[in-house]
C-alpha cells in the first residue's frame, strides 16, 4: 500500500499505540493512526499491491477496526488534517457489478474463457479536514466530506455523496440535520482554514479553541478574525 502524507513526515514512531496502530509522525509535531488491517481487498486480505493508494493527513486517525476495502488501483481514499474517526468504520472504495447487462455476475470469477464487461468505478473518495465519524460509520466510493463536518454513529454515506461544510449528518442514507454554526462564522472558519497552519500555531491560540463559538455570534466573529490576523 503507498501512503503518502504531509512533507513533513518523520517516519513510523514508536508511541504507547503502536501494538494497535501504526503511528505516523512529523516533524512539526503530532500523530496520524492507522489501524493495523486497514487496507484490506474484496478477499479480506491485507492489501499488499503499491499500486492502491492512500493519503493522510497529520494530527488524524481511525479507531480500532476501522477498514478501507480496495479493488486495487482504481480509486484511492484521502483524508485531510485533524480528522477524526472512531471504532469500525468501513471505507468502501467500490465493489460494484455493473446493472446495465443482463446479469450482474462476474462470468470470468466461475470460468476462464468467459467474459465480462470491466466492472464500473467510483471516483476517489475524500475527507476533508477537521471531520468527526462517529463509530461503525459507512462510506461508499466516490463522496467527498467537506471541512469541519461531523457524521453520526452508523451513518451510511452513499455512492458520490457530497456533504456541506460544517454539517452534521446522520440516518441511513445520511441526511443533513443541522449546521455546526451559523453561515457568518462558517464563512469566517473557511476563509481562516486553521488547519493549514502549524501545530506550533494551534498551540500558541490554543485558549481560543476551547471558546464556545455558538454563543454570542458577534465575539465569535472577533475571535476568528483576531486570529486571521495572526496568521
Amino acid at each position: 500500500m503507498r501512503i503518502n502524507t504531509d512533507e513533513d513526515f518523520v517516519g513510523i514512531v514508536n508511541h504507547p499505540w503502536s501494538c494497535t496502530f501504526e503511528v505516523l509522525g512529523y516533524k512539526s509535531g503530532g500523530f496520524s493512526f492507522i489501524p493495523h488491517g486497514f487496507f484490506r481487498n474484496w478477499l479480506d486480505e491485507e492489501m499488499s499491491s503499491d499500486d492502491a493508494s492512500f493519503h493522510i493527513g497529520r494530527c488524524s486517525g481511525f479507531g480500532v477496526g476501522s477498514i478501507a476495502k480496495y479493488d486495487g488501483a482504481a480509486q484511492s481514499l484521502r483524508v485531510g488534517r485533524f480528522v477524526s474517526g472512531g471504532l469500525r468504520l468501513k471505507f468502501l472504495l467500490n465493489g460494484q457489478h455493473d446493472m446495465r447487462t443482463i446479469s450482474t455476475t462476474i462470468f470470468s470469477i466461475n470460468r476462464g474463457s468467459l467474459r465480462n464487461i470491466p466492472p464500473p468505478q467510483y471516483g476517489d473518495s475524500i475527507i476533508k479536514n477537521d471531520v468527526w465519524m462517529g463509530d461503525e460509520m459507512m462510506m461508499l466510493g466516490g463522496g467527498i466530506i467537506e471541512n469541519g463536518c461531523v457524521i453520526g454513529a452508523r451513518t451510511l454515506l452513499p455512492p458520490n455523496f457530497k456533504s456541506e461544510p460544517y454539517g452534521v449528518y446522520a440516518g441511513n442514507p445520511a441526511r443533513l440535520i443541522r449546521f455546526r454554526f451559523s453561515r457568518a462564522i462558517i464563512e469566517a472558519l473557511l476563509s481562516l482554514a486553521w488547519w493549514e497552519m502549524p501545530l506550533s500555531w494551534v498551540a500558541a491560540n490554543n485558549d481560543a479553541f476551547l471558546l464556545d463559538l455558538t454563543v454570542d455570534e458577534g465575539r465569535s466573529l472577533e475571535i476568528i478574525a483576531e486570529l486571521k490576523r495572526r496568521v
